[in-house]
């Protein structure tokens, strides 16, 4: 099938290179040609595991194309996924103008019948939008659909080529049965490929990362409260996992949630409440507490300090907003790290991947080390603020000879208390006394 992909952000490279994987014929494209160039040389920006090799080896093998030309690869394809960025605006809504100029873009290329998904995340209602500007376009016939996706940084891949499930918004049974056939190598082990109409296909999508949202903001919350009231974190998460009610995922306390999905989609949500006046208390709630719990956790910091961090050098372990992905796009390490510069402190920091990122963030103000123990030479402590593999396992004695104060604040819990303390560490985490 002849695909074309409108966006190589993290959506829509994925997808693409997913597609062409499976054996379709894919041009991405994208209005930023050093971007496109460096595409067509398998160089990728984002760090997303077994990504690059998929890209190269189908440029390789011709399956897979990248384009600034969205005339030509519209013309060229039946089926056509929007898959750009929806950024969040001032009051919380998705910014859907990169989407609406997509759709003019296609509606003036069109040159006959095309099937048009909606790939990129936005709100209830937008199909219509679209739909409306495409007919002003052409007077091509054609079908739009809603394809929401619903992939892990980290495990993007894994997630397309396996997915839990594929949404179909579709108002017509007959194009959505064209999207079923194109997903078909994916969900061959019985994964359900979900009909539904354009409406309920975008509510979907935020209301399972919405829902998601809420499991960390609940965690953390009870984990706030335990640190009041003497209970281990550790255990309840362990309880409440146990139970098929339940399920373990997302239950694990920390800064709170970050990226480019959570955030963004949880505000949209409570904006289009807002917008059809409905108050979405508990989603508000759970924003809330997201926010202020990388605070709760600077004070930690300052509490330890006597509320004077000025030129006290701390090291931070983690940049990204979650282990195997370089994005930092509301990472609670950059609100900690900014309150803590402004509180005077000097930061070194490491990551293995969000180098390039987190310089483009702080530029000189903090110092990026080339490795993790290069942060916390001469620090008066150590904070950890995403959970890398590489972090698990230290070599404590070593950390211990290279800082000027052995202390260490543990904002993924990755550390056993006891051990820390044995060790001769002065150790805080998340919810355990």
């Amino acid at each position: 099938m002849n695909i074309a992909v409108i966006g190589t952000g993290y959506v829509g490279l994925v997808a693409g290179s997913c597609f062409a994987e499976s054996g379709n014929d894919v041009v991405c494209v994208d209005k930023d040609a050093a971007k496109v160039e460096s595409l067509r040389q398998g160089v990728i920006s984002i760090y997303e595991p077994g990504l690059p090799e998929i890209v190269q080896r189908n440029v390789r093998e011709e399956r897979l194309a990248f384009t600034t030309d969205l005339e030509a690869a519209v013309k060229k394809s039946f089926v056509i996924f929007i898959a750009v960025g929806t950024p969040q605006l001032a009051d919380g809504a998705a910014d859907l103008s990169a989407v609406l100029e997509v759709a003019v873009g296609i509606g003036r290329a069109m040159d006959r019948y095309k099937v048009i998904v909606i790939k990129s995340t936005v709100p209830v209602g937008t199909s219509e939008k679209v739909r409306e500007v495409l007919r002003k376009e052409t007077t091509q016939p054609f079908d739009l659909l809603s394809n929401p996706e619903f992939l892990k940084q980290g495990a993007a891949v894994e997630d397309f080529m396996r997915p839990d499930r594929v949404i179909v918004g579709a108002d017509d049974v007959r194009p959505a049965e064209i999207l079923r056939d194109l997903y078909a190598p994916f969900v061959r082990t019985g994964s359900p490929v979900l009909i539904m109409n354009t409406r309920t296909a975008e509510m979907v999508k935020y209301a399972a990362n919405c829902f998601l949202a809420a499991r960390i903001s609940f965690m953390n919350e009870i984990a706030n409260l335990c640190e009041e009231v003497g209970a281990n974190v550790d255990m309840i998460r362990k309880g409440l996992a146990s139970d098929s009610r339940i399920g373990p995922a997302f239950l694990f306390p920390g800064l709170g949630y970050g990226g480019s999905c959570f955030p963004k989609d949880t505000k949209a949500l409570i904006e289009t409440g807002r917008q059809h006046k409905y108050e979405m208390q508990i989603l508000k709630a759970v924003d809330a507490v997201n926010q202020d719990q990388a605070v709760r956790f600077i004070d930690k910091v300052r509490k330890h300090f006597d509320g004077n961090l000025r030129d006290k050098r701390i090291g931070v372990w983690g940049l990204s907003f979650k282990p195997r992905t370089n994005d930092v796009r509301d990472a609670p390490s950059l609100r900690i790290i900014e309150s803590l510069l402004a509180d005077g402190a000097t930061i070194a920091a490491y990551d293995p991947e969000a180098m390039e990122e987190a310089k483009r963030v702080f530029g000189a103000r903090i110092h990026l080390t080339a490795n993790n123990y290069g942060s916390v030479e001469g620090a008066d402590a150590l904070l950890i603020a995403t959970e890398w593999q590489a972090f698990r396992n230290p070599n404590f004695e070593r950390l211990k000879t290279m800082m000027r104060h052995p202390v260490i604040f543990d904002g993924r819990n990755i550390y056993d208390p006891a051990q820390l303390r044995q060790l001769g560490f002065t150790y805080y985490s998340i919810g355990r006394s």
